[in-house]
């Protein structure tokens, strides 16, 4: 087997990856390779309306205050998964707002028990103040 190329990055990068594979059971590169593909993909709204199919439900805008940091993220009302995108969590995609809720608290606060609800923790983006939850039985 050869040489694989390699990629420099800082280091705080390097473990939002390692945690991201941790979290997804996978491997860092794995993970790599799915930001990678992720932001080569065309949009899918535009794609669906461009072949007649169905358009996706828009993602709901949701952020955190957590120790003094606020986090923003999109959820999708489809696929229930959180997107982190600010913050030194940004890029990193979540199967449920729970695990987005934990990986938030591990990464600002990793002495505490990440054990979060997610539904209540994240708030809608829409300047409602409502929490997640509201809409969850909805979508």
């Amino acid at each position: 087997m050869g040489v694989s190329p390699t990629i420099e990055v800082d280091e705080q990068t390097y473990r939002s990856i390692e945690f991201a594979a941790r979290m997804s059971n996978a491997t860092a590169s794995e993970v790599v390779a799915r930001l990678v593909r992720a932001a080569s993909a065309p949009p899918s709204v535009s794609a669906a309306t461009s072949e007649g199919g169905a358009v996706p439900a828009p993602k709901i805008g949701v952020y955190v205050d957590y120790e003094g940091h606020r986090t923003h993220g999109s959820y999708d009302p489809e696929t229930k998964r959180i997107d982190i995108t600010s913050g030194p969590l940004a890029g990193q995609s979540f199967k449920t707002p729970t695990g987005a809720a934990r990986a938030v608290v591990i990464h600002y606060k990793p002495e505490v028990n990440p054990n979060r609800n997610g539904w209540s923790f994240w708030v809608r983006d829409d300047g409602s103040g409502e929490v997640l939850q509201t809409i969850r039985h909805s979508t």
